[in-house]
């Protein structure tokens, strides 16, 4: 068994397999998942696990190059934004159709059970060399 890092099984084994440039989504409970990618549930009641928690986690697991929001965060959730920011200084940001849209090239989601509205973000994967 694990002694640290990201203990679900499946989460784990889901981000073994990632590889430069391919996409991850952590989105709240209720962003749509478009069928194509591989997708860890980890939602157990509104706002468990939280949004903040479980990209905190994944950052600490992965290599990112960069991030893309939806531009409606700013105003419906200034503190996902805020998080955003402090970890991405050149954050992208995208109308919220385009970023659903964008969900489909992704390789990995993983819905959280974020209940406000706009946590979501998709990372793009990079290289530790």
């Amino acid at each position: 068994m694990k002694k640290a890092g990201i203990l679900n099984r499946h989460l784990s084994g889901a981000l073994a397999v990632l590889g430069h440039t391919d996409l991850v989504v952590v989105c709240d409970a209720g962003l749509p998942i478009p069928e194509g990618p591989i997708v860890v549930d980890l939602a157990f009641r509104a706002g468990t696990p939280s949004f903040a928690e479980v990209f905190e986690g994944l950052l600490d697991e992965l290599v990112v190059e960069g991030a893309v929001a939806a531009t409606e965060i700013r105003d419906a959730n200034p503190g996902a934004a805020a998080l955003l920011d402090d970890r991405f200084p050149e954050l992208e940001l995208v109308p919220h159709e385009e970023f659903k849209a964008r969900t489909r090239a992704a390789r990995l989601v993983v819905r959280t059970g974020e209940a406000r509205p706009y946590a979501n973000v998709i990372l793009r994967c990079g290289v530790p060399f």
